[in-house]
């Protein structure tokens, strides 16, 4: 079992920046690779960025590549996912989620664990 808490959520402005913190406790946390989703009112959960157990590889959405990193520190337990540039269009819960085993492009319903979101808003 695995528990996730994400932090670092909050309104900003067209432009700015946010880091999202999710912090993992529960079982070995380097052995579960890591995604960060996202839900805008009355639309589905999409993938957002994720990465590998080692930290060593990482996939981004098209909306997400080059203006959002994600990374993760096993020491703490934790990964994290810096946004750049942040756009009205962002505006979602944000989720972190764990899974075992491989595959970076894996769907939502491949995790295993969720946290309970972070809101972040960004206005124009």
């Amino acid at each position: 079992q695995v528990q996730l808490v994400e932090s670092g959520g909050g309104l900003v402005q067209d432009g700015g920046s946010l880091r999202l913190s999710c912090a993992a406790s529960g079982r070995s946390f380097s052995d579960y690779q890591m995604g960060w989703f996202r839900q805008a009112p009355r639309k589905e959960r999409l993938f957002v960025a994720a990465i590998d157990q080692s930290g060593d590889n990482r996939y981004y959405s098209t909306s997400a590549k080059d203006r959002f990193t994600i990374s993760r520190d096993n020491t703490k337990n934790t990964v994290y996912l810096q946004m750049n540039s942040l756009k009205p269009e962002d505006t979602a819960i944000y989720y972190c989620a764990a899974r075992q085993g491989f595959g970076l492009g894996s769907p939502a319903l491949s995790y295993d664990y969720w946290g309970q979101g972070a809101q972040v808003t960004v206005t124009s």
